[in-house]
């Protein structure tokens, strides 16, 4: 495996080109596409038209969850409990998030230091009634906490509790706490499945008129689910991308799908944005690792960082995707859940999609990375293009449609 040096994937980002606010409407974010080597600058409404005959997107459905909760100790403190993802308690987000009455997460913790021990309380109104969500640290986890809540109502659950107390998780780069407008804002109009802490954002230039207008024009669109988690905006620290410590993300897949992506010619696949792709690329890697050996149970098919450089380099698309499907029909399976911590650097092969529409990311970011492994060191002249011509920058700001060299 050749070497990634993070510093090549570097590029001047001027702050007043990060997009504090998304525009309105979401389809009318300027859209830059990229194909055969060629740029040119439209608007997202026009999508359809740059999209090629019977062509499918596949959606990220995961929903934002309102994932900070800020307590307020009796002596004024403030510590921000920052929830990341669910203990190894529940099988998925899904079970997680429909616990009642008490559940354990791993958190991230902002001031820390000023809860050493014993529980916090945030005392909330539902029904007429003052409530309270209750906090306990059960372990320490390098960086991370193990924290149990426990709530006074029972009838609630825990997506509910968010919901009702927690703040929207917005980027730190946009410099800003969470505003009213954000819960709708920083949500796709086809968000379903709550679990994300950050937004699958190259889907929020859709608005429900453009989804009409791609229906109008038999674009087809398939539903998958990644859980965006708060490692997409860790900063790699090393020097080379070989050095970082990927995160890892939980991703769901129905069997009706699967049947839709093998059923789509190649050439009329596009990803709508990093996440989707990650989850293709990673479920056809697991398809691969059925096929070496048939007997391979579910949780065996979890994917580590560089597993996918190791496997069968040769296998097609449609191949791997039809042995999770046989799997998922002989274990009557209809949702298939699983985590990937893949990355997707320079040298790695594409091969689930044509094209994928993303947003322009921070610099020395490992989606950067990905972005060179679907159009190489055009890149470069992509985002400088963008710069040049007054694009907005990072998740609320403008995107793109960049078409594989092949």
């Amino acid at each position: 495996m050749s070497t990634t040096h993070i510093e090549d994937f570097n590029y001047n980002l001027p702050d007043d080109r990060i997009a504090r606010h998304p525009v309105s409407p979401r389809h009318s974010s300027k859209l830059l596409v990229y194909q055969r080597g060629k740029i040119s600058t439209d608007v997202y409404l026009n999508l359809p038209s740059y999209l090629p005959k019977e062509s499918m997107l596949i959606l990220n459905n995961s929903k934002v969850v309102q994932a900070r909760l800020n307590f307020q100790k009796a002596s004024g403190a403030m510590v921000e409990v920052f929830c990341l993802e669910h203990s190894e308690k529940y099988p998925d987000v899904q079970t997680a998030m429909q616990e009642k009455g008490s559940v354990e997460w791993i958190c991230q913790i902002g001031g820390s230091k000023k809860w050493k021990n014993g529980p916090l309380n945030f005392p909330f109104q539902h029904s007429g009634k003052e409530q309270h969500l209750i906090a306990e640290q059960q372990d320490r986890l390098d960086e991370y906490f193990k924290v149990q809540f426990q709530w006074t109502d029972p009838e609630l659950c825990f997506a509910e509790i968010l919901h009702l107390v927690g703040d929207i998780p917005l980027p730190p780069y946009l410099k800003r706490s969470s505003e009213a407008r954000d819960e709708v804002d920083y949500q796709t109009v086809y968000a379903k499945e709550p679990g994300s802490v950050a937004a699958p954002t190259a889907g929020l230039h859709f608005s429900e008129e453009l989804m009409q207008k791609l229906s109008t024009a038999a674009v087809a669109t398939v539903e998958l689910t990644l859980h965006v988690g708060a490692g997409t905006f860790k900063p790699v620290k090393s020097p080379t991308a070989e050095e970082h410590d990927m995160h890892a993300e939980f991703i769901e897949i129905n069997i009706q799908a699967l049947q839709k992506l093998i059923a789509t010619p190649h050439a009329q696949r596009i990803a709508v944005g990093t996440t989707s792709l990650r989850t293709l690329e990673s479920i056809y890697w697991m398809g691969v690792k059925l096929l070496q050996n048939p007997t391979t149970e579910w949780s065996e098919l979890n994917l580590s960082q560089w597993e996918a450089y190791n496997l069968d380099q040769n296998v097609p698309f449609s191949e791997a995707i039809t042995a999770l499907i046989q799997k998922m029909h002989t274990s009557g399976t209809p949702h298939f859940y699983s985590k990937t911590s893949l990355m997707i650097k320079p040298g790695y092969r594409i091969r689930s999609v044509s094209a994928i529409l993303t947003n322009f990311h921070q610099p020395k970011s490992t989606l950067l990375l990905l972005i060179h492994a679907f159009v190489g060191n055009d890149w470069k002249r992509i985002y400088d293009y963008a710069l040049m011509h007054d694009f907005r920058f990072l998740s609320y700001g403008d995107g793109s449609l960049l078409w594989l060299d092949e």
